[in-house]
């Protein structure tokens, strides 16, 4: 009987044994046949593409220390393969824009400035930080003066911080037109009046808190204007509520969108670079990298260079006194690590821009520079920056000014079909909100705590399986109307009260037919900005040499990744200047 049972047990093995081996036959035929990401076709006139990729513990927390170095190159082919630009008709505009429009024209009892300023009051600002943090001020600055009923002397820009860029005013900004422009909302004037060669008065100086709110003016900064008849504020940047009332709110639109231009000599070379582009292509991308040493330092994350790495960079974060030891892992896991270009770039392809796509680079000194570059330019080709678009001679008046090179950045990025940022610093909220008012152009933000898991498991998975969760992660990072709910972030990112929708009859209406008043600082009841055209009015405020941060889009909170960052309910203290814009 026991003998017949073994017989039986031998005679369901032989079939199964068989069917084991043909299962485990179709697995292996099926992974010839789904070639994984790391085989991506990189490009057409190269079969294959062999790139450096930095590997890091905190992209594999199993990678050990001696199989990172930065100058190792993998063995595996990277194919990407080539993107039906053509298919996707949104790549280069919302198809939603067209319903939206910029809007800052203040309601009837909203009254002039001849009525409502005081003779007797002058408000002085030292702004504080890069260029694009003092714009945020200088915006700030002439909502204060409002809110005070003062006479604004027109702001001084930091000439100490880290940039030490000695312009002043006058040297970025259109200061008669800023003056001109704005004289029915506030009085602003170039210095103090003058008695007998003497100024009348010197200032009181003070600080008031971040996030300050209408009340808090009038409390804190008010019955010292009234005793001592000029106040100067230092420090000024980020020091005004996100929430004002919808009249101020529209001012600060005025100021940032239409009265700041920049002066004619960077608006000039910053087109000759845009006319350049437009001859290669008829799109461009403009990126603003960030992966600057100061960036990477301050963001406490680690990209695998190993003790040279953390050794180069932990000099530079020691700068910050008040920063805590990071661990770059749950920084990487909660989305506060700029991507490195590699990420950048396979992003890109993943939402569909193929290869022969021209992109234009704003950034400072990349950290591990060429090395760091070889796989975004080898998935883009067509890779430039100011420094290749322009001659040493054409550039020579601005290349001593970190301030006007950055201004030469931000003209080219504005003006760009699609802006990609890889932080969320002072530049990047500039430029998303700017954006958004002169008709959401195409702005891709990196959902950077979704991506994490993606480019982590990239080895794993096919090309269509990366590419899927790549857009499907970041709907809602793109530009779109209404991505972020009105009121969420800051205001100079999502100037909800200064964009308008359109009615069914009127978004049919042709862009051709919709003033461009607003192009030229004009505004005019009812004015609308059509997308996509030249909106550099009131040019902003370009980016610092110092790029950015990182938080994501929308969130209430004070970015982590912005050296300039404090937070807005707390006083602030003498801390170094920040590198953020």
């Amino acid at each position: 009987m026991a003998s017949a049972r073994r017989r039986l047990r031998h005679r369901w093995r032989l079939p199964a044994a068989i069917s084991a081996v043909f299962f485990l036959s179709l697995l292996v035929l099926l992974s010839f046949l789904a070639p994984p990401l790391r085989e991506h076709p990189a490009l057409p006139d190269r079969r294959f593409l062999r790139l450096p990729r930095h590997r890091s513990s905190s992209h594999d927390p199993h990678l050990k220390e001696s199989n990172v170095s930065r100058s190792v190159v993998l063995d595996e082919m990277v194919h990407v393969p080539h993107g039906d630009e053509s298919a996707r008709d949104d790549l280069w505009m919302s198809k939603l824009a067209v319903n939206y429009y910029g809007c800052s024209v203040p309601s009837n009892k909203y009254l002039d400035a001849k009525l409502t300023t005081y003779s007797d009051r002058y408000l002085m600002i030292a702004t504080s930080g890069g260029l694009n943090q003092q714009r945020t001020g200088i915006t700030d600055a002439v909502v204060a003066a409002r809110i005070l009923n003062a006479t604004l002397v027109v702001p001084k820009l930091d000439q100490r911080s880290f940039w030490k860029d000695a312009s002043n005013f006058g040297e970025i900004f259109d200061v008669d037109w800023f003056i001109s422009f704005l004289s029915k909302d506030v009085r602003i004037i170039k210095e103090l009046p003058k008695k007998g060669g003497r100024v009348i008065r010197g200032p009181h100086t003070t600080r008031v808190p971040r996030k300050c709110t209408q009340r808090c003016y009038l409390t804190r900064v008010l019955p010292v204007l009234l005793k001592k008849h000029v106040v100067q504020l230092t420090k000024f940047d980020y020091r005004l509520a996100n929430r004002l009332d919808t009249d101020l709110q529209k001012l600060r639109c005025k100021v940032n969108y239409h009265s700041l231009r920049f002066t004619n000599q960077i608006q000039e070379m910053g087109d000759k670079l845009i006319g350049r582009m437009r001859a290669k292509s008829q799109h461009f991308i403009a990126l603003h990298l960030r992966f600057e040493p100061d960036m990477l330092a301050f963001s406490g994350c680690y990209y695998g260079g190993g003790d040279k790495e953390r050794m180069e960079l932990g000099k530079i974060r020691k700068r910050w006194k008040t920063l805590h030891t990071s661990n770059p892992e749950k920084e990487r896991r909660h989305g506060k690590c700029p991507l490195t270009p590699e990420e950048v770039g396979l992003m890109l392809r993943a939402l569909g821009y193929d290869e022969d796509v021209h992109i234009y680079v704003a950034s400072g000194e990349i950290y591990g520079g060429n090395e760091t570059l070889a796989p975004l330019k080898a998935l883009f080709p067509n890779f430039h920056s100011k420094e290749t678009l322009a001659s040493k001679e054409e550039l020579a008046p601005f290349a001593a000014f970190s301030s006007r090179m950055a201004a030469l950045d931000f003209v080219v990025c504005d003006e760009s079909d699609a802006f990609v940022t890889n932080n969320n610093g002072n530049m990047a909220k500039i430029l998303a909100g700017r954006r958004r008012y002169f008709g959401h152009k195409r702005t891709i933000r990196p959902n950077a705590k979704k991506l994490y898991s993606v480019f982590l498991n990239r080895n794993n998975m096919t090309w269509d399986m990366f590419a899927t969760k790549v857009r499907a992660y970041q709907k809602g990072f793109m530009g779109e109307p209404k991505e972020i709910r009105p009121g969420r972030g800051e205001f100079h990112e999502n100037p909800a009260p200064c964009i308008c929708e359109r009615s069914g009859s009127d978004a049919r209406m042709d862009s051709s037919s919709i003033s461009q008043n607003s192009n030229k600082g004009n505004i005019s009841r009812g004015v609308s900005v059509p997308p996509y055209i030249n909106s550099r009015a009131g040019e902003v405020d370009l980016l610092d040499l110092e790029y950015g941060d990182d938080s994501l889009i929308g969130r209430e909170t004070t970015d982590p990744t912005d050296p300039d960052s404090t937070d807005p309910d707390t006083e602030d203290t003498d801390t170094d200047e920040a590198l953020s814009d």
